[in-house]
């Protein structure tokens, strides 16, 4: 018998990476450890800075103003409400400390503020703000007629004149440059040139106030917008129109999510153009009610 033929059993191909686990390659070097870069937490947008002229409109409790006096330092401070003090202070019980605390703060707090006669000559108590003038920050939180109607396109239409009808008033108060006279040239506020601020719910019914359409349809430019965050402002609670609610029931607005719109006028500097215009326009007003 012949031998019998031994398979040789084949040996696989060459290759590089045909290596031991075991033994490192140059060519397949072990697998370092992925560093995953830090995570610095977002800073919070704040549009103002502690140094600007802020006018506050609708102020319901003051808590807004009282914390931006107590937790973000702001000086220069004028918070206004559009009821009277006595209709306030019978609306919200918590207004009186507030108000305290910004009066011995020698910041300014006016009542029977009207938000569409801003700096008007006559009515709504512009006067006083017209002497004022010159902001760099004009804001109005929440804004809301009340509930004039259970009608949903007629409360809109209540409540979208409300915001032309602020837009208009309140432009005239911003101040006339990027410099003011208790800064030096060239200083700026670390938020920017002057700026009309709005903050409203999100969701309906406010979406179908298009807010940004009716800034534009008044002249200005809407320069950017971001969620509104509560936690910014300690102590400020979201009031109602109609006042405090009895027993403390009731949906909180600090629960809700919020956007903040900040808008612009395109020449800051053609501002007293506009308050002439506004003036003539009072003036005429008079004339027809005489």
């Amino acid at each position: 018998m012949g031998k019998a033929n031994k398979r040789k059993t084949p040996k696989p191909p060459s290759h590089p990476y045909n290596k031991s686990a075991h033994s490192p390659s140059k060519l397949n070097p072990p697998k370092s450890k992925a560093k995953h870069p830090q995570s610095h937490p977002r800073r919070p947008t704040i549009p103002f800075s502690a140094s600007d002229r802020i006018l506050l409109v609708g102020e319901g409790d003051f808590s807004f103003a009282h914390s931006l006096l107590t937790h973000h330092a702001c000086t220069s401070l004028t918070a206004t409400s559009y009821d009277p003090l006595p209709v306030l202070q019978k609306k919200y019980s918590q207004a009186a400390s507030h108000i305290q605390d910004l009066e011995a703060a020698e910041q300014t707090v006016l009542h029977g503020i009207d938000a569409t006669r801003l700096g008007h000559p006559t009515a709504g108590g512009g006067k006083k703000l017209g002497r004022a003038g010159g902001f760099d920050r004009v804001i109005f939180n929440f804004p809301h007629t009340g509930g004039l109607t259970k009608d949903v396109n007629r409360q809109v239409r209540a409540n979208q004149e409300l915001l032309v009808g602020f837009f208009k008033s309140a432009m005239s108060l911003l101040r006339s440059s990027r410099t003011r006279p208790d800064r030096d040239a060239g200083e700026e506020s670390e938020a920017g040139g002057p700026t009309i601020i709005m903050t409203l719910f999100a969701g309906q019914p406010y979406e179908l106030w298009n807010v940004r359409d009716l800034a534009r349809h008044v002249g200005l430019v809407v320069q950017r917008s971001f969620r509104f965050e509560w936690e910014v402002y300690p102590g400020y609670q979201h009031r109602r129109t109609l006042g405090n609610v009895e027993g403390g029931g009731g949906w909180k607005g600090e629960e809700r999510s919020a956007r903040t719109f900040i808008f612009e006028v395109p020449e800051v500097d053609d501002w007293r153009k506009v308050r002439e215009k506004q003036l003539r326009k009072a003036r005429e007003d008079e004339d027809e009610e005489d």
